[in-house]
């Protein structure tokens, strides 16, 4: 565990340990969660998608394609225990494949209307 207070920033590091330099890191998605064995039913979207749903993200600069950095400010779900699990999920691609997942970026999913 790691203990912070309330609207203090969080700065997260993730990277692919790899001889590879061609590799890069994509952060796709990365949700909080009131207990760690449920991420489906009252999840926080920090990023979904690509796309930065929490306005107190920010992604930081890395000389590295491997290594992502980013922070947010930590918080506490109303009504629960004080802990907070975060849940992330990071997409591998060839750092020049411009049609890979890495270079789409945010991508908006629509639901579909329902016809009777």
């Amino acid at each position: 565990p790691y203990h912070v207070r309330i609207n203090q920033n969080l700065y997260l590091e993730a990277s692919l340990h790899s001889s590879d330099p061609s590799l890069e890191l994509f952060l796709d998605t990365c949700v909080a969660s009131p207990t760690r064995q449920n991420f489906t039913t009252r999840p926080y979207a920090i990023i979904k998608n690509g796309c930065v749903k929490d306005p107190t993200y920010s992604s930081y600069y890395s000389p590295y394609r491997h290594t992502l950095r980013f922070k947010f400010n930590a918080f506490q779900f109303v009504r629960s225990n004080p802990e907070v699990y975060l849940q992330c999920e990071l997409v591998v691609c060839r750092a020049f494949d411009y049609s890979s997942r890495c270079h789409q970026g945010c991508v908006q999913r629509y639901k579909r209307e329902a016809n009777s």
